[in-house]
């Protein structure tokens, strides 16, 4: 068996210029984000000028509009530059998918005014945003969140607390998620925050045990005011545009876990096929082999699923039990290709000199935000069985 790099993945893509934009996106991947990752993840340095060199080469707002400054593009290719950024850095992946979470209910719900006045510099003018849904308090039970919006005047005061927020202390912009009514999903709210507004603040970053690189943080508002025309949608309406934008959020990190899987299976493939013992690659030996051929088939069953749900949201046919599936499937596969990556490497793959065991940690985390895997499986369940206590 002779040494050879991985073969690239086959994408299906629906015109000439998807195939080019993810070209575009390959070449930005190999030259700008693969070859710091390491480093700086290792030194928990965020990379914004990666994602200023995204925004202005139209990659940060891909599934929106031409007309504020979107790429007009569908989620079946935006899925798939999200799996490439994700395989050369997760940070910059999931950054990225955030950032469209962010821009969802502005993009989707926001009267035309409000979109007018801010989509442009949100989608491609250098901003980065960030999603406020959960609290201390509130994560998988989101519909109990405490934050308060008071309404004095022309102006909303907001105080309370978010937690585990991406980018949470250094966004420009917050979609914030704030009880205005009565106890439940019907008495929330949601408004667009400046980064900048005063009374906002984040705390220091957590201190994970992956992505080190992309602070999460719990974001403060103290008194925060914002003008009525930053409210988006109408009062009460935030809990349904928060649990939309998350069906669409969930297929952004599957495709971002199938990035992470494949640049494990890659690295496992390119280590395989150099390492020689007993006088030959160890790619040469069977239990080897098998596991190769095991991680790359869940590999591939999970693109066609999270593509699967993808082009159901294009065609605009119901998609939040395949989101689900998709969230749920292809982070375990993560999970389990990246552990598998670690063993095919043996000493080496647990230490930091190879990529297996940040791929690893990386793996982890996607298994719970968005919605952790086993409300996933909750969400599922409810389409297959009916809702529970009938």
């Amino acid at each position: 068996m002779s040494v050879r790099d991985p073969q690239p993945v086959e994408r299906q893509l629906p015109t000439e210029e998807a195939r080019d934009l993810l070209a575009l996106v390959r070449e930005i991947a190999q030259r700008e984000i693969a070859p710091r990752a390491a480093e700086e993840e290792d030194a928990g340095r965020f990379p914004r000028e990666i994602f200023t060199l995204l925004s202005e080469s139209g990659l940060l707002g891909l599934p929106y509009a031409a007309e504020y400054g979107g790429g007009d593009q569908p989620y079946e290719v935006y899925l798939q530059v999200l799996e490439e950024l994700a395989a050369a850095r997760l940070t910059v992946g999931l950054g990225v998918s955030v950032h469209t979470l962010a821009s969802y209910a502005l993009a989707t719900h926001g009267a035309k005014r409000q979109q007018v006045e801010h989509l442009p510099a949100m989608l491609g003018g250098g901003l980065l945003g960030a999603y406020c849904l959960s609290e201390p308090s509130s994560g998988s039970d989101a519909a109990s969140l405490r934050t308060k919006a008071v309404r004095d005047g022309d102006e909303w005061v907001i105080d309370g607390t978010k937690a585990w927020i991406t980018h949470g202390g250094i966004a420009d912009f917050y979609t914030v998620m704030a009880r205005t009514g009565e106890e439940g999903p019907r008495g929330i709210t949601a408004f667009l925050v400046p980064g900048d507004a005063p009374g906002l603040s984040g705390a220091a970053p957590e201190k994970k045990m992956g992505m080190k690189g992309s602070p999460t943080a719990q974001v403060h508002f103290d008194g925060v005011r914002v003008p009525d025309d930053r409210r988006i949608g109408e009062e009460g309406q935030g809990f349904s545009i928060a649990l939309s934008a998350l069906d669409s959020g969930r297929l952004g990190i599957a495709a971002c876990a199938v990035g992470v899987a494949q640049a494990a299976l890659d690295e496992a493939v390119r280590y395989a096929t150099e390492r020689r013992q007993f006088g030959r690659p160890v790619a040469d030996f069977q239990g080897l082999r098998f596991m190769l051929a095991d991680m790359a088939t869940q590999i591939e069953a999970g693109r066609a699923l999270y593509l699967a749900a993808a082009r159901l949201r294009d065609a605009g046919r119901p998609f939040a039990k395949q989101a689900a599936m998709a969230k749920l499937h292809c982070t375990d596969t993560a999970m389990k290709v990246t552990t598998d990556a670690v063993q095919i490497l043996g000493g080496y793959g647990y230490t930091a000199d190879f990529p297996a065991e940040r791929y690893m940690r990386e793996a982890k985390v996607l298994q719970i935000v968005e919605g952790t895997n086993q409300i996933q499986r909750m969400v599922i369940a409810r389409h297959v069985a009916g809702p529970e206590g009938r």
